[in-house]
């Protein structure tokens, strides 16, 4: 695995490399760290590979819904969905545009792999969708359709929505999970800076399951994974992981952009998903 690596070597493939990314705070939008930058240039990288990129397709869990959700508004708003932070935070916008047309693709590959999925034309972009993408794409003029995370969804359900729409990415779409590789708020103020060891050991735990393409033991992470339940207590920010191990497929390679580490409990990881050969 290749720290900050750009989307791929492979110069002349045609598959677009699927992205998880951890949004981190909504901090994240203005305290950039080592990752916004490091997802930049990760973003222009891939617009020189794939000067045709049709649109972003990406699931956050800030979106939970009863069964699956798809936006298909043309012009969806930023939501700022938190509260408590610096009044900057909530003059910024992210005024990228919809994709009707992909969003009703996205839901007719959703159907015909039997998710009862409905279009949702007011929903606007939460902060687990337009943080990131404000450092992927900074000038906001790829089209994003967002995809809810249904409630009550294992990691099996979610890897199976990603594979539903992995076809997408011979279309010229990229398929993101924005999640979080650790989230337990509940130690987001507790003031230690220096990376809390057992983030250190999940995150990496779960760097070499990647490395060996081991899917039964990520599916199978919180019975297997060093500090599971700590570094999750509610699955809902690792779930999106699943959906770009689907979307991705098999005999793939993670090449990691961030390993950052934030506010000691907030890791960072980010990498993208590709063919390797």
């Amino acid at each position: 695995m290749n720290a900050s690596a750009p989307p791929a070597a492979h110069a002349t493939h045609s598959t677009v490399p699927v992205l998880f990314v951890s949004h981190g705070a909504p901090l994240f939008a203005v305290e950039a760290g080592e990752t916004g930058p490091a997802l930049t240039r990760w973003g222009q990288a891939l617009r020189t590979q794939f000067p045709g990129l049709r649109g972003v397709v990406i699931l956050s869990p800030h979106w939970m819904a009863r069964g699956v959700r798809v936006m298909t508004g043309a012009q969806p708003a930023t939501w700022h969905d938190f509260g408590g932070f610096p009044p900057a935070l909530y003059e910024l916008q992210y005024p990228a545009p919809g994709a009707p047309a992909l969003a009703h693709e996205v839901l007719a590959l959703l159907q015909a792999a039997g998710v009862a999925a409905q279009g949702d034309a007011e929903r606007p972009f939460d902060h687990g969708a337009w943080v990131p993408l404000m450092h992927l794409f900074p000038q906001a003029d790829l089209p994003v359709v967002q995809v809810s995370l249904p409630v009550g969804a294992g990691p099996a359900d979610v890897h199976a929505l990603g594979a539903a729409l992995r076809g997408l990415r011979n279309q010229g779409v990229l398929l993101v999970g924005s999640g979080s590789m650790t989230h337990n708020l509940a130690e987001f103020f507790g003031g230690a800076r220096e990376p809390a060891p057992y983030v250190l050991e999940f995150s990496r735990w779960i760097e070499a399951a990647l490395q060996r393409g081991d899917l039964p033991a990520l599916l199978a992470y919180r019975e297997q994974a060093p500090h599971a339940e700590r570094a999750h207590p509610t699955d809902d920010h690792f779930l999106p992981l699943f959906f770009a191990l689907g979307a991705a497929g098999d005999d793939l390679q993670a090449d990691y952009l961030s390993r950052e580490v934030m506010y000691s409990m907030l890791a960072m990881d980010a990498f993208a998903l590709q063919a390797t050969a």
